[in-house]
């Protein structure tokens, strides 16, 4: 019997965020090359995806390129960037076809030429789905993204357009690149470290945490079904105790 089957879709956690750790090491097990690692890890996404949209998940993140990842071997980062680039190709018909909506947060436009258009047509192209959206964190940090939102909020205040009065938490979030997306309720990190590796450090105050020695090439259905069903396990209680949530 499917995991599926003993989740309560009416306690469904709108929102999912996945840091997909362990492509390597997974690699290097097998005794593959790391490139390989990364296209199973391909494969990992379409699956996560799927039964994303099974369940009814409203929307699902993946950390997928980090602004620290640009740091790594040239040769990798344009091997992962090429993958990108087909994988986006390859997988357009199937958003389309499961009512899939795909968007992006982070750093855009240090992406290459290539890929940034290969992005946005995409993203143009399942514009009306309305179904899961697929959010793809590219070159992407939390601290860039709190960094560009005070520089913003500053430039208004400089202008006169805004008074420090009026900075409230509500304000700073919709300067964020997520402004348009809730908050996860629930963070997944496969691979078996446990960090949030400067992923959504201010949407994640309140989200639940995860963790599994999986490696993300052998992230499959049950294991999304799994940890949603941890999830329906916690009492969330956002700083209240039990005995007023019972109220």
């Amino acid at each position: 019997m499917s995991l599926i089957e003993k989740i309560d879709k009416e306690q469904l956690p709108q929102h999912i965020a996945i840091i997909m750790d362990g492509n390597g090491r997974w690699a290097k097990e097998k005794e593959k090359s790391r490139h390989s690692g990364h296209q199973e890890g391909v494969v990992a996404v379409r699956k996560t995806v799927e039964a994303a949209t099974k369940v009814g998940l409203k929307y699902l993140t993946v950390y997928t390129f980090s602004n620290e990842n640009w740091n790594r071997p040239q040769e990798e980062v344009l091997a992962l960037m090429e993958l990108l680039v087909t994988a986006i190709h390859r997988e357009t018909p199937d958003l389309m076809k499961n009512n899939v909506r795909l968007m992006a947060i982070g750093n855009l436009k240090r992406l290459p030429g290539k890929t940034y258009e290969t992005l946005n047509d995409c993203m143009k192209q399942t514009s009306a789905n309305t179904g899961t959206t697929l959010v793809l964190a590219l070159s992407y940090s939390s601290k860039w993204e709190i960094t560009e939102a005070v520089k913003q909020i500053a430039r208004e205040v400089s202008d006169k357009k805004l008074g420090p009065d009026e900075i409230t938490e509500e304000m700073i979030s919709t300067y964020l690149t997520t402004k348009n997306i809730p908050d996860p309720d629930l963070l997944v990190r496969t691979g078996g470290e446990k960090r949030i590796s400067n992923f959504l450090l201010w949407q994640m105050s309140y989200s639940e945490f995860y963790f599994t020695d999986t490696y993300w090439p052998d992230f499959r259905e049950e294991e999304l079904y799994g940890a949603i069903l941890y999830y329906q396990q916690r009492e969330r209680r956002f700083g209240k105790i039990s005995e007023q949530l019972n109220r």
